[in-house]
C-alpha cells in the first residue's frame, strides 16, 4: 500500500492572530508529523493547541 504524503485540514473562524499562528507554524514546517506532534505538545501557546487539533484531523 502506498504511503500518504499529504493532507489537507483547514481551521476556519479562529480567534488568534494570523503572525502568533504564524510563528508557531515556522517552527514545524518541513518537520515530520510525529515531531511536529512532539513540539506543539510542549509548546505553550493557544495557537500551537489550536494546530495541533488541526494537524490530528488531518492525520
Amino acid at each position: 500500500m502506498a504511503e500518504i504524503t499529504s493532507a489537507k485540514a483547514m481551521a476556519r473562524t479562529v480567534r488568534v492572530s494570523p503572525r502568533k499562528s504564524r510563528l508557531v507554524l515556522d517552527n514545524i514546517r518541513g518537520k515530520s508529523v510525529a515531531d511536529a506532534i512532539a513540539i506543539l505538545t510542549f509548546t505553550p501557546n493557544k495557537a500551537a493547541e489550536i494546530i495541533l487539533k488541526v494537524l490530528n484531523s488531518a492525520v
